[in-house]
């Protein structure tokens, strides 16, 4: 017995209905995020091996977003971040001398180590400055670091490790001292 056509294009709505809405929920929930990219046109290296610039460079943007989003959805209730990306530079290196075809590859060694430079500046929800400055994150020994990443991360694995660390290490430490110094307040 074959399913309708009517029947099919009913469940592929609905399905897209709800990728739709986990989509935009993710964005709801870090809509204590704005992020922006300064000049990615200029990054140090967001260079494709085999597509098009603009398309990559599209495509890794949309994952940095969604790797701050989640960082940001961490953040206690009523906290802002502000992060401005200023420069990235892809683990690895793509070059056509690493084939013998000639096509461009992405050859991740331990020399072409992964680099974010950001600024930044995290409010808490009386609008008092908690963390910020400019960061030049480098993980100069990416290929030796046990992976943290998940299925989601796989494209940006080395890079979302090195943030997540980051993340971790240096901010929420920031966040939790300033959560100490706050008044308690008792019910």
């Amino acid at each position: 017995m074959t399913t309708p056509i009517w029947r099919k294009l009913m469940m592929a709505g609905a399905l897209a209905g709800l990728m739709s809405a986990s989509f935009h929920g993710l964005a709801e929930d870090a809509s204590n995020l704005t992020l922006t990219f300064q000049e990615p046109e200029k990054f140090t290296d967001i260079r494709p091996a085999n597509e098009s610039r603009a398309r990559f460079r599209e495509r890794t943007l949309a994952s940095f977003e969604r790797i701050f989003q989640e960082f940001a959805a961490e953040l206690p209730e009523g906290y802002q971040w502000q992060v401005t990306v200023t420069d990235i530079d892809l683990a690895g290196d793509v070059n056509p001398m690493y084939t013998r075809t000639g096509q461009d590859i992405r050859m991740v060694k331990d020399i072409y180590s992964p680099r974010v430079a950001f600024t930044h500046e995290l409010r808490d929800g009386y609008g008092a400055k908690v963390a910020g400055g400019d960061e030049n994150i480098r993980d100069m020994s990416f290929l030796q670091s046990p992976r943290m990443v998940g299925p989601r991360h796989q494209e940006l694995r080395y890079e979302y490790t090195m943030l997540k660390r980051w993340f971790e290490r240096d901010l929420m430490p920031q966040i939790e001292a300033h959560q100490a110094k706050l008044p308690k307040v008792s019910d």
